[in-house]
């Protein structure tokens, strides 16, 4: 009986935990862990937000005071009007700088975590190469992965000692390779690692795939060069011509309907007699013709950046 009791305490201790992680998954702290480690950064969340506000409230201190000096000392304002201030800067002011903080912060993030992707898949290919070498000398693969590193290799580099730290901890190699790939939203690097894990449950022979994945990454980014060599020019065209070329012809047209009504209101034209042809108002106004214009460029614009985005992406 106390066997069965302490198997059903420890069941009960065990379905706690795993509600407490999935609870911890949801909140706002685990995601900015998550991004974090994805940037490359060590700070703690707690400790980041702690950061930022205390940012946050010296800066609207600053503005504060100053606000305080100016209207009392230079504007002589009433004492009830600056407390009106300064209800306005410490309720709705604080609270847009905060967000405006956390805005600029996570562009940030999200600018390093490109950044990083970038170096990844820059350096993956002459990992794999020397990876495949180590193999065919007779290393295993964690080994092999391990002996691989070399600092040039940077974020790579950090990443896979990550991983066969994880390893010799006790972690399985395809479970490390696989969170290791889904850290970063790079298509090149999952689909490698994929690869490299369907070879390792398969038993084939690692090192001849290794080679092949780094000479089609190398073979896909030298076509994604010249893809995108050819693609610039298009975009180049397309950009000054919804840029520079639409709003001139636009701009020449409407000074041309200005002369135009102004040659023609002063033209003196007799209402009788035999007259081949006759000169009346012009029907479109220069009003009429900015708001064409204005909707022209708007929709030119548009269809512009989205021909040019959609370029961008097939390259």
């Amino acid at each position: 009986m106390k066997f069965l009791n302490k198997i059903k305490e420890e069941l009960k201790t065990r379905k706690r935990r795993l509600l407490e992680k999935k609870l911890r998954k949801q909140t706002k702290h685990y995601i900015l862990d998550s991004y974090l480690e994805k940037a490359g950064i060590t700070v703690h969340s707690h400790v980041l937000s702690r950061l930022l506000f205390k940012l946050c409230l010296f800066i609207n201190l600053i503005i504060t005071v100053y606000l305080i000096y100016y209207f009392a000392a230079k504007q002589g304002a009433t004492f009830s009007y600056i407390i009106l201030i300064l209800v306005v800067m410490w309720i709705l002011a604080f609270f847009l700088f905060l967000a405006l903080i956390w805005l600029i912060f996570y562009l940030f993030l999200d600018l390093r975590i490109f950044k990083r992707k970038l170096s990844i898949e820059e350096v993956l290919p002459d990992f794999l190469f020397l990876t495949a070498t180590n193999i065919r000398s007779g290393m295993t693969i964690d080994k092999a992965l391990w002996f691989a590193v070399r600092p040039r290799f940077g974020v790579l580099a950090k990443e896979i000692e990550t991983v066969a730290k994880e390893v010799i901890s006790g972690v399985e190699l395809t479970k490390s390779l696989e969170r290791f790939a889904n850290k970063y939203e790079s298509d090149i690097l999952r689909r490698s690692i994929n690869l490299l894990i369907e070879g390792i449950n398969s038993g084939g022979e690692i090192g001849e795939l290794l080679t092949k994945i780094a000479s089609n990454i190398q073979e896909s980014r030298l076509l994604r060069k010249e893809m995108s060599a050819n693609v610039t020019t298009y975009v180049i065209f397309i950009s000054f011509a919804a840029v520079v070329a639409a709003p001139l012809l636009l701009a020449l047209s409407s000074q041309l309907i200005d002369i135009i009504g102004n040659i023609v209101s002063k033209i003196d034209m007799p209402t009788s007699g035999s007259m081949m042809f006759t000169i009346t108002d012009i029907s479109v106004t220069p009003g009429d013709f900015r708001i064409f214009a204005y909707t022209s460029l708007l929709i030119t614009s548009f269809f512009s950046s989205k021909l040019s985005q959609r370029s961008k992406k097939g390259q």
